[in-house]
């Protein structure tokens, strides 16, 4: 008997004791898009900026198209947006990582694409071009910078 009360008045710190403090991120899984015009956007992704698409679901092939962008990451385009989209370099925008800044330079020149060309912090340069509905794409050159440690 006192094995049970011991037990039933000790259970709620074991579960304490169990109980995750926080969320435990591992990894970046997708980033969801709402497009006007699917095959207008997945034009965009595919010949521009060269992602490769994914078999969608029969039922959804008119009003989603899905990028791989490497590691089990993924751009998901969904169809239906009638707003405006608005972003800026200093607002809402989403990142990805480029072979070489100035092959790219080269590519939009080329092919007429809008871009704006800044250098940040420590020289580093980064291009911002908008998809046809206007989401923000920057591109950061992959490079080995090095974040100095707080001491």
């Amino acid at each position: 008997m006192r094995f049970f009360v011991l037990f039933f008045l000790l259970f709620p710190f074991f579960l304490n004791a169990q109980t995750p403090t926080k969320i435990d991120v591992v990894s970046f899984n997708h980033i969801a898009l709402h497009v006007e015009d699917i095959p207008r956007s997945a034009k965009f992704y595919a010949d521009t900026l060269g992602l490769v698409s994914f078999e969608v679901p029969d039922s959804l092939k008119k009003v989603r198209a899905w990028f791989q962008l490497g590691n089990g990451q993924i751009i998901h385009l969904l169809a239906g947006r009638t707003a405006p989209v608005e972003n800026d370099r200093n607002a809402s925008h989403f990142s990805l990582f480029i072979k070489s800044i100035d092959e790219t330079l080269v590519f939009l020149k080329k092919n007429n694409k809008p871009y704006h060309l800044q250098v940040r912090f420590g020289g580093v340069k980064q291009i911002y071009i908008a998809d046809p509905d206007g989401y923000l794409i920057e591109l950061n050159e992959i490079n080995p910078i090095k974040l100095s440690k707080k001491e």
